[in-house]
């Protein structure tokens, strides 16, 4: 049996349960892949199936779809055929824009609970992890491509990933195959390109045995960033407050140098914020080491922000500012919706007729006697008293009535609030 096959027979022993679908290019790896499965009688009593993406990037793209077709069609398999609009954004060069477009394209049309089976090799882990090490990536990015990961509600599964690309070639030789070459792989001056074509080929003349070394590597360090993973889910636990979107910002400081990036690229990725860049992580530290207990550092990128306030660290999409003069009015019958993404407001009681009340934020100097309390107090006194963060403030909103301060939020109200609205308000901040 030749080395394709064999290996891909050996690999469905252990692959968990799931409706088998290939990520077909039309390629020369793909096409391997798709062949050969098709060949196997326990792939095909997985429901083997084939899904092809037209990116739309280049001229023959539809040529590409219909040769698709007629392979899948003559080797009795069905193909579905999705057509995407790379979109680039965040910076992102037209390679990532274009994978993951087509990520996105396998995850919503696949069924849930399959495994898509992609025909990435040897050759295409040590570009990888030569790619990522040029980036700067740590164990997380060095460990490569791994065999088996999830992918949303699916699985992605790269079964050749042992093998040379030079072995699927020989099968393709031996098979008579027929495929697509795409002319982009030839453009220098998309990085994987250059190193694939430029770089690696004299690598291998020094070192031939490059892609197996670098096979190894990948998989040790695969290891080593299962056991950080690990290791950073028990910190996390450790120093994360009750509020999920806080940490303990010494705690968080007293880790590892390994752990510590871990720790934050998972409590923000459980937060649904996106990552920090490793110029993020350092800017963090210095800013927590260096600040005084009375600043409140802060380190934004796009989507996030990461702020001190006395010892907790907090995690936070960034937030537009309610216009300063903003006000309405409220009869206290209805919940009203605050400006900026500043949450809702309601009685929590319904008053028995409709009242006059006055709605606005801060602008200063504010005062009022909380409910039960002997003395008047100064609205920034509580608000510090009570560990409102500063960036909070603001956005809290505070109701009048005649022009005297009635309430402010559900955090404090007067007597007056008590007898005109029963009670507390019901305040519901913007997630």
């Amino acid at each position: 049996m030749d080395a394709v096959s064999d290996t891909l027979r050996r690999a469905l022993q252990t692959l968990p349960p799931g409706a088998l679908c290939v990520g077909y290019s039309g390629g020369l790896d793909s096409s391997v892949l798709l062949h050969a499965l098709a060949a196997l009688p326990e792939a095909r009593a997985r429901g083997l199936s084939a899904i092809h993406v037209d990116h739309g990037l280049q001229e023959h793209s539809a040529d590409w779809a219909q040769h698709c077709q007629r392979i899948a069609v003559s080797l009795q398999l069905p193909l579905r055929v999705v057509r995407v609009a790379v979109v680039r954004a965040g910076g992102d060069g037209l390679e990532a824009a274009a994978r993951a477009a087509r990520m996105a394209a396998f995850d919503r049309h696949l069924p849930p609970g399959s495994v898509l089976a992609l025909a990435h090799h040897a050759d295409d882990q040590t570009e990888t992890v030569l790619l990522k090490l040029l980036r700067g990536a740590g164990p997380e990015g060095l460990r490569g491509m791994r065999p088996l990961r999830r992918l949303g509600a699916n699985r992605l599964w790269r079964p050749l990933l042992t093998l040379p690309r030079a072995a699927l070639q020989r099968y393709a030789g031996a098979q008579a195959l027929q495929w697509v070459d795409d002319p982009s792989n030839l453009d220098a001056r998309h990085a994987r390109n250059f190193l694939r074509n430029s770089v690696l080929p004299l690598l291998r003349t020094r070192w031939p045995r490059l892609d197996v070394a670098v096979g190894h590597s990948a998989r040790w360090l695969d290891a080593a960033a299962e056991q950080l993973a690990a290791d950073a889910a028990v910190a996390l636990a450790q120093i994360q407050g009750l509020d999920p979107a806080t940490l303990d910002a010494e705690g968080w400081l007293a880790l590892s140098t390994a752990l510590r990036p871990l720790v934050l690229r998972r409590w923000l990725q459980d937060l649904g914020l996106p990552p920090p860049e490793h110029v993020h992580i350092d800017q963090l530290q210095r800013q927590l080491q260096q600040a005084q207990d009375d600043r409140n550092p802060c380190v934004s990128w796009a989507g996030a922000e990461l702020r001190r306030y006395r010892d907790r660290l907090y995690a936070l999409a960034p937030q537009a500012a309610p216009a300063p003069d903003w006000q309405a009015d409220w009869d206290g019958c209805s919940p009203l919706s605050l400006p900026a993404g500043c949450g809702r407001l309601a009685a929590a009681v319904a008053p028995a007729g409709r009242l006059s009340l006055h709605v606005r934020f801060r602008r200063g100097g504010e005062r009022l006697r909380p409910h039960g309390d002997t003395h008047t107090r100064e609205l920034r006194d509580l608000l510090q008293q009570a560990g409102v963060p500063p960036w909070q403030r603001g956005r809290l909103p505070l109701i009048y009535a005649g022009g005297e301060l009635l309430a402010v939020a559900d955090l404090w109200h007067t007597a007056q609030a008590e007898a005109l609205l029963g009670g507390p308000l019901r305040y519901e901040p913007a997630v």
